[in-house]
């Protein structure tokens, strides 16, 4: 059995990974939920998670993941085996060649640890992500299929010799290693291009819970183009003893998906704070239009199941937001338990005195 790979008794194996906002909680400073991040993944990495991926998003109180690739690095020094990347970085904000030189270097000095996940959304709001633009004197053209394009025609050494660019495939600084690339989405156009590109396609169902259709087109595009399909899921998860102490830690979480609703954005409450705040707002089932799969290890054990046959998935990509940094590492120790993956013993940091990572 491979790394990050849970035994399930009804005969369908499925890799579990990670997936790290870096949320910033009430009370603490951003540069402590980067610390946070690089904890967590050395966590993880010994309870035998297959990957370990950082998202992108931009001037939130809530997350500190401005900068996945800036993280990257950390992590993979900081960690022995576990697969390092991004979930993902917004291609738009970015050169193709920048991005492509970034992740050869990451590939050269972490060699078959490394993935690259692509995303077309902004990760942020309309203004900030005007603030990103190099060049303001016009909004940014939307040409996401010309930049993935290029992109992979350097890391495949794809691009036709007589393109402009063609001989800068061979000078990337990490060569002859390539990251693994993939497309993320949660839309039908996503799923078209991972099959007409032959990426492997990360699916968003914590943002589009009603993805199986959409997954399920990519498979059949796939086949036809005589490509193995490759679906990861992305599934918001928080696990405890207890359903009831489940259901209490995930409070914060569902008052920040509250007022985002509502264009409020706030670090992550305490679970006292957010209990108060739901305490007027009766709940009723489904109406954040989200999944999540809230409970104790058999009950997170068997929606993560369901969720994986739902969508005939190969892996779990599983995001957790929670106040407290420490429950979000039980979480994940819970559920690599109930899902017997294979853990190793703890490791020293590789190098702390460049990490920081919090002790």
């Amino acid at each position: 059995m491979s790394e990050g790979e849970p035994r399930e008794e009804r005969g369908r194996r499925v890799r579990l990974g990670v997936l790290d906002q870096a949320p910033i909680s009430e009370g603490i400073e951003p540069a402590q939920a980067l610390r946070n991040s690089l904890d967590l993944a050395r966590r993880c990495d010994e309870l035998g998670y297959h990957r370990y991926w950082v998202a992108e998003h931009h001037a939130t109180p809530s997350l500190a993941c401005a900068s996945p690739e800036a993280l990257i690095g950390p992590i993979a020094q900081s960690t022995h085996r576990i697969r390092v990347g991004s979930g993902g970085v917004m291609l738009p904000h970015y050169s193709p060649l920048k991005v492509a030189e970034t992740f050869s270097t990451f590939a050269g000095l972490f060699p078959g640890r490394i993935d690259l996940g692509i995303g077309r959304a902004p990760g942020t709001d309309p203004i900030t992500a005007y603030a990103l633009q190099r060049d303001r004197r016009q909004p940014a053209p939307d040409d996401f299929p010309e930049q993935l394009t290029e992109l992979l025609g350097y890391l495949r050494d794809g691009l036709p010799s007589d393109h402009p660019f063609a001989r800068y495939a061979r000078l990337l600084p990490g060569l002859p290693e390539r990251p693994e690339i993939w497309l993320l989405g949660s839309s039908p156009q996503s799923a078209v291009w991972a099959a007409e590109l032959g990426l492997p396609y990360a699916f968003a169902d914590f943002i589009n819970p009603h993805g199986s259709a959409i997954v399920a087109d990519y498979r059949l595009r796939c086949v036809q183009r005589g490509i193995e399909p490759r679906v990861a899921v992305g599934v918001l998860a928080l696990c405890a003893e207890t359903d009831d102490q489940a259901e209490r830690l995930a409070a914060p979480a569902r008052m920040l998906g509250s007022l985002l609703r509502r264009g409020q954005l706030i670090p992550v409450p305490t679970v006292e704070r957010a209990l108060a705040y739901l305490a007027g707002r009766p709940r009723r089932p489904g109406a954040s239009g989200r999944r999540a799969i809230i409970g104790s290890p058999a009950t997170v054990k068997r929606g993560l199941e369901d969720v994986a046959r739902e969508y005939h998935a190969d892996e779990l990509i599983l995001l957790t937001i929670c106040h407290d940094h420490a429950d979000r590492v039980r979480s994940y120790e819970l559920i690599s338990e109930a899902f017997g993956l294979d853990s190793a013993p703890q490791h020293p940091p590789r190098a702390a005195n460049v990490t920081g990572a919090a002790q």
